[in-house]
């Protein structure tokens, strides 16, 4: 049978199979689709950006799946991946165990096969490959990524460079609070090393917010920003009564504390020369 020739799969990916859920033992086009509908409950919240980075709010964000009140809270629950031990063939229903081709039809159930994640996906072009390190399929070709030993997978550009957090990847996204580990959406390292969705950075960028959420330290290079502000604070001198008001300032990005001159535009680190800093008190004027 040509299987080229019919059109099967989910809304998630090109396949040739279902899987049945060792958990309910009920059938679906993939461990997406059975989340989708039978994942647990829990409050989602997204951050809407305004104008300043001070400007912050949480606010309910809609996640059908996660917020469905049509599932009832004693049947929510995600696939366990892993323990998936049979599959039901699209072209001819036949259920049977995990495999890459159908033990009745012959069909290809998926081009691309992990034995391991159960994983199907007749879209090569993603350059699927499973990492033994992280225990899942990942995309993007096993030539592009390397395995760090903080547990996660990280772009070859990033392997001498990037900055280090353990278990960097085993947590939610600080924007939308998806799980970043196994989300299928493209993923972000900050310079400070904690990561985002790419969507959610290019969203918080967009409302003119650049520090990170997690530990607020500039998320890009901000030198020319920084530049582009001393020549505003040069031209933008404080009135007499200001002129000798000191304040304590913690720079986000460098820790350093210093007591410098009170500007409105913002206070400059003098370590790093950063003006991503915060006031944490007062100081005594200048005689």
């Amino acid at each position: 049978m040509d299987s080229e020739a019919v059109q099967h799969g989910c809304a998630h990916y090109s396949r040739g199979c279902s899987v049945v859920a060792p958990c309910c033992g009920q059938a679906f086009g993939c461990r997406h689709c059975h989340n989708d509908a039978k994942v647990r409950w829990f409050p989602s919240f997204r951050f809407r950006f305004g104008s300043g980075s001070a400007d912050v709010l949480k606010q309910p964000c809609p996640v059908p799946r996660q917020n469905s009140l049509e599932v009832d809270p004693r049947d929510r629950h995600e696939i366990p991946r892993h323990e998936i031990k049979k599959v039901i063939c699209s072209l001819c229903s036949k259920e049977q165990d995990v495999q890459q081709n159908c033990s009745s039809c012959g069909a290809c159930m998926g081009k691309y096969f992990c034995k391991v994640c159960k994983f199907f996906d007749d879209d090569v072009s993603k350059g699927q490959y499973h990492c033994d390190g992280c225990g899942i399929c990942r995309t993007g070709g096993v030539e592009n990524f390397f395995h760090c030993d903080k547990w996660c997978c990280y772009s070859n550009v990033l392997k001498d460079s990037h900055h280090c957090v353990e278990r960097a990847m085993h947590h939610n996204c600080p924007v939308c609070f998806e799980y970043l580990f196994d989300s299928t959406k493209d993923i972000s390292v900050l310079q400070c090393g904690h990561t985002i969705h790419l969507e959610c950075m290019n969203e918080m960028r967009a409302h003119h917010h650049f520090s990170c959420p997690v530990c607020s330290r500039s998320a890009c290079d901000m030198s020319a920003t920084w530049r582009k502000l001393d020549e505003e604070v040069a031209a933008t001198p404080m009135p007499d009564i200001y002129q000798k008001h000191m304040v304590w300032i913690l720079c986000n990005d460098c820790s350093a504390t210093s007591s410098v001159r009170f500007h409105v535009l913002g206070h400059k680190c003098p370590a790093c020369s950063s003006y991503n800093t915060r006031e944490t008190r007062a100081a005594c004027p200048r005689i």
